[in-house]
C-alpha cells in the first residue's frame, strides 16, 4: 500500500513542482508511531529555500485533498533534500559526476554491498565509481540506495 502511495502521489504533484522550476527529487509515505507522514523532497539548481518549501506545500496540499488518495490522515512535510541528497533516478547519476558518494547494494558486488567513492558517471546500465583507487562498474538495477556525501 505505501508503494502505491508514493506511486500516485508522485505522478499527481510531480507536474505541480516542475510548473514551478523545481524537481520532485523524492517521495516517502511512512508511519511513525501513530502517525503516518507524506514527505516531499524538492530541489533547485542552488537548492530549494523555505519560500519554495511552503510554495509547495499550499499547491500540493489542495491537490492530494482534491485526489483524496491516502485513506488515513497523514501530516504533508515539504523540504531540501539536503547535502546528502538521495540518488534516485539514472540521470542524477550524470548530473552528480565527480561528486563523492556512497552507494548500497541489494546484494554483494566485487564482495561488497557498500561503497564509497567518486562518481564518474553511467554507462548503459552501470553507475561508474572511482573506488579506493579504481575504476569499478555497479549493476544500476542493484542499487537499493544512493547518495550524496558531503566532501570536506
Amino acid at each position: 500500500m505505501q508503494q502505491n502511495v508514493v506511486e500516485a502521489v508522485t505522478s499527481l504533484v510531480e507536474p505541480v513542482v516542475h510548473a514551478r522550476g523545481l524537481e520532485l527529487v523524492d517521495v516517502e509515505y511512512i508511519k511513525e508511531g501513530i502517525h503516518w507522514f507524506l514527505r516531499l523532497y524538492i530541489d533547485k539548481e542552488g537548492g530549494a529555500d523555505l519560500d519554495d518549501c511552503s510554495e509547495i506545500s499550499r499547491a500540493v496540499g489542495d491537490i492530494l485533498d482534491e485526489a483524496d488518495l491516502i485513506p488515513q490522515a497523514y501530516m504533508l512535510e515539504v523540504s531540501s533534500p539536503g547535502l546528502e541528497r538521495p540518488l534516485k533516478k539514472k540521470d542524477d547519476y550524470l548530473r552528480y559526476r565527480g561528486q563523492l558518494v556512497q552507494v548500497f547494494t541489494r546484494e554483494n558486488v566485487h564482495g561488497y554491498g557498500e561503497f564509497s567513492g567518486y562518481l564518474e558517471g553511467m554507462e548503459g546500465e552501470e553507475v561508474i565509481l572511482e573506488y579506493q583507487g579504481e575504476q569499478i562498474r555497479l549493476p544500476y538495477d542493484l542499487i537499493a540506495r544512493a547518495h550524496l556525501l558531503v566532501d570536506f
